[in-house]
C-alpha cells in the first residue's frame, strides 16, 4: 500500500466532483460518500485501487496494486486542484447563484481516456438507466476483480479485452454490434487515444473523432473527465438543451444550435456551466414522448 496526504487549496465536495465518474447504480468501479470514496482504475502502470478519506482540506489517499504510485501522483487532478473555476465569468444570474450555492464542485481530471470512452460509447442513443445496466454487465462480465478484500469492487476491461472480444461475446450484456464495434476500435488504439491526454484541447478532440463511431457527444463526454476540458459541450445529448435552454432563458424547448447560443458568453468554461445546471439548474415538466428503453439481449 502506498500513502499519500494531500492539502487542498480550497474547499472540496467530493461527492459532486467524482460523481461524473460513476455510471449509475450499477457501477461497480466507484463507491462515493461524503468524506469518503473507493475506485478501482487501470492507470498508465496498472490496477489500482484508490481510497479517499476528506477531514476538512486535508484527504488522505490510499492506493493499492502495481497502478498505486502513478495514481497518487496524479491525485491532484483527480481532485480537481488543477481546475481553476475562477475562470467563469457568471453573467446570468442563476449561473452566479450556482456558483454561490456549489462552492467545492470541481472538474476532476482522470488522465485515462480509454476508461472514459467505454461508458460514453455504451451510452450512447440509450436511456440513462438502460445503459448503466450494460455498463455493470460489461465490467462485470469482461474486467475483473479489483486486488482489496472488497468483492464488489471491480475493473472495467483491459484495452486488449475490448480489442479481441468477439461481437457475440458483447451481446449477452447488451451491446448490438455497431457499438461492439466501437468498443473493439477504441481496444485497438488504446495507446494513440490514450496519448489525447497530454494535447490541446482541439487536438485531442480530433483525434478521438478520427476513430468511427465516436462523434462530437462521446468525444465531450470523455474529454470532460479524462482531461478536465471545462469548454467540452455534449452537444448530440438527448436532454441537455432543454436544460440550458429552460434555465438561461426560460424556453420550454431548444435545439443544439439554441443551446450553444445560449453557452456562447461562456466560452472558454462552457461545461462547467452545464455541470452547475444539472446540479441545480430547472428544467420543464417533461409532457413530450420519453425516449424508450429497449433491449437486445435475446434478439
Amino acid at each position: 500500500m502506498a500513502v499519500r496526504t494531500l492539502t487542498l487549496s480550497r474547499p472540496l465536495d467530493l461527492v459532486r466532483t467524482l460523481a461524473p465518474l460513476v455510471h449509475g447504480g450499477y457501477d461497480p468501479t466507484i463507491r462515493l460518500a461524503a468524506t469518503a470514496a473507493w475506485r478501482a482504475s487501470r492507470t498508465a502502470a496498472g490496477i489500482s485501487v484508490l481510497r479517499l478519506r476528506l477531514d476538512g482540506r486535508t484527504v488522505t489517499a490510499e492506493a493499492w496494486g502495481p497502478g498505486a504510485d502513478w495514481e497518487l501522483e496524479h491525485l491532484p487532478d483527480l481532485l480537481g486542484e488543477g481546475d481553476e473555476p475562477t475562470a467563469l465569468q457568471p453573467h446570468h444570474p442563476i449561473v452566479a447563484e450556482l456558483v454561490r450555492r456549489f462552492p467545492g464542485v470541481r472538474l476532476t481530471r482522470t488522465n485515462r481516456i480509454v476508461e472514459a470512452l467505454v461508458p460514453a460509447v455504451v451510452e450512447q442513443k440509450i436511456t440513462g438507466l438502460e445503459a448503466h445496466r450494460v455498463y455493470g454487465r460489461l465490467v462485470r462480465a469482461h474486467g475483473e476483480r479489483a486486488p482489496t478484500p472488497d468483492p464488489e469492487l471491480w475493473v472495467g476491461p483491459a484495452p486488449r479485452v475490448l480489442a479481441t472480444l468477439p461481437y457475440h461475446a458483447y451481446h449477452p450484456v447488451g451491446l448490438e454490434q455497431r457499438r461492439a464495434d466501437v468498443l473493439r476500435r477504441i481496444g485497438v488504439l488504446a495507446d494513440r487515444l490514450e496519448a489525447a491526454v497530454a494535447m490541446p484541447p482541439e487536438a485531442a478532440q480530433a483525434r478521438l473523432l478520427a476513430v468511427t463511431g465516436i462523434g462530437p457527444w462521446t468525444a465531450a463526454e470523455a474529454l470532460r473527465v479524462a482531461c478536465g476540458d471545462p469548454d467540452a459541450v455534449s452537444v448530440g445529448d438527448y436532454h441537455l438543451p432543454t436544460l440550458v435552454a429552460y434555465s438561461l432563458a426560460g424556453e420550454r424547448t431548444a435545439d443544439d444550435a439554441r443551446m450553444l447560443v445560449l453557452l456562447e458568453p461562456y466560452r472558454g468554461q462552457r461545461a462547467r456551466v452545464v455541470r452547475l445546471l444539472e446540479l441545480g439548474g430547472h428544467a420543464p415538466p417533461r409532457r413530450g414522448p420519453h425516449l424508450a428503453a429497449r433491449s437486445i439481449e435475446r434478439i
